[in-house]
């Protein structure tokens, strides 16, 4: 089964050619779909250097910038593998775990797979509280709304069959993108299926995006895709 590597990017210039260089290695049947958001960083630049190096990645470039959830989109529509991982263009998030995170999907287990932080070492060593915290609490309420027992609802790692993609008609475009695939899979009652993975969290002065704000966004989409679809 082929696995498609949606990679969305906005400002990522220091770190996109070292996590491309990662995807690359994972000895996984793959494609790699690039969806540079209007990136103001010199990331274009950073990627036409890739595509130069490195054969066979596909790079699309956004004119506006739409978001995580608007470049995820544009990804899946040109995405052709049979599973569907979403990598963050950070290097928070470790590409090594592929096969681990794709076998339960391989084996007919299930068809949606998340990579829980909390199951793996790493997040113990967390740089924020706060962050941490919220966490934990994305997680609290998706469970006792929708019933599951997820123990990192908010993780980056999200790896589906592409076809349970496609099927969600999702519409979110910002990030809020990630707290309504969990809503819609969760309805769709479809058992998620958590794998240990690695976590190594950057700092704010690093490029780290998502803040507290974020959190609330999470919760309240959550609650309102419990009643809409």
């Amino acid at each position: 089964m082929k696995l498609s590597v949606i990679i969305p990017v906005y400002n990522e210039a220091g770190t996109i050619r070292t996590i491309v260089e990662k995807v690359r290695a994972v000895q996984v049947e793959k494609e790699v779909i690039i969806v540079n958001d209007a990136s103001t960083d010199g990331t274009r630049q950073e990627l036409e250097r890739i595509a130069k190096d490195f054969s066979g990645i596909k790079i699309i470039h956004h004119e506006k910038n739409k978001g995580k959830g608007g470049a995820v989109h544009t990804g899946i529509h040109s995405m052709t593998g049979e599973i569907m991982i979403i990598q963050d263009a950070d290097l928070e998030l470790e590409p090594n775990d592929y096969p681990a995170l794709l076998k339960p999907i391989i084996e007919g287990k299930t068809s949606v797979v998340y990579g829980s932080r909390e199951l793996g070492q790493q997040l113990k060593h967390h740089l924020y509280k706060t962050f941490y915290l919220g966490g934990k609490l994305v997680s609290l309420f998706c469970n006792i709304l929708y019933g599951s027992n997820l123990t990192d609802a908010p993780t980056g790692y999200k790896v589906l069959r592409s076809d349970i993609v496609k099927s969600l008609h999702l519409r979110c475009e910002r990030f809020d993108f990630d707290p309504e695939i969990t809503a819609k899979v969760l309805k769709r009652g479809i058992h998620i299926v958590e794998v240990p993975i690695s976590y190594y969290p950057r700092t704010k002065e690093a490029g780290k995006k998502i803040n507290w704000k974020d959190g609330v966004v999470a919760l309240w989409t959550l609650f309102k895709f419990k009643f809409v679809n």
